[in-house]
């Protein structure tokens, strides 16, 4: 297995979460606190941070969080996809929209001037795969099983969407994880 590489300021749209090992990216009612007393890999979030352009979330994500900067103090526009944007809570530096997704990214992407947009919305991300505008996939696996919660892909009867691998020898072939279940807590 490859090093991991860090992320570059390409203009690259990016669906990037911490994710659950069975593929959730948020509790129910799109719940963090799974997160805390995870340890972050030393390293990982800075060249995001430093590559990072604007922020394209959701409404629900937004009416949970809507005060919490991406990042901590990342300071840059943050683009939330609503359908009612009358009645969202305004915040500094968040710029409500009510188009569709294409549109919505394309105001992202300009906004981005060059760096890279994230997405922080399963919906929007699931919606932008399909139609062929996500650039990349970054995750961050966690070790821990959620059960419940939103899950980072979600689409029942959908054709499946194929990936390559960037940071293996095989591109197409599978990435083997192995956890032991923490018995002494």
């Amino acid at each position: 297995m490859h090093e991991f590489t860090p992320q570059t300021a390409d203009g690259k749209v990016l669906w990037h979460f911490s994710m659950s090992l069975d593929g959730f990216v948020a509790g129910p009612d799109h719940s963090m606190d799974w997160m805390d007393g995870l340890s972050d890999t030393p390293g990982i979030i800075e060249p995001y941070i430093e590559t990072l352009g604007a922020v394209l979330g959701g409404r629900d994500g937004y009416d949970k969080y809507g005060d919490t900067k991406p990042y901590g103090d990342w300071d840059g526009p943050v683009f939330i996809l609503t359908h009612h944007p009358e009645d969202a809570k305004p915040s500094p530096g968040v710029t409500f929209l009510n188009c569709d997704v294409a549109e919505a990214l394309r105001i992202a992407v300009k906004a981005a001037n060059g760096k890279n947009v994230e997405v922080h919305s399963a919906s929007i991300g699931r919606q932008l795969l399909q139609l062929g505008l996500i650039d990349e996939i970054d995750l961050h696996i966690a070790p821990v099983l959620l059960g419940d919660g939103i899950r980072l892909y979600d689409n029942p009867g959908g054709t499946p969407i194929r990936l390559r691998a960037t940071l293996q020898e095989d591109p197409l072939a599978e990435l083997t994880v192995r956890y032991r279940p923490i018995r002494d807590l």
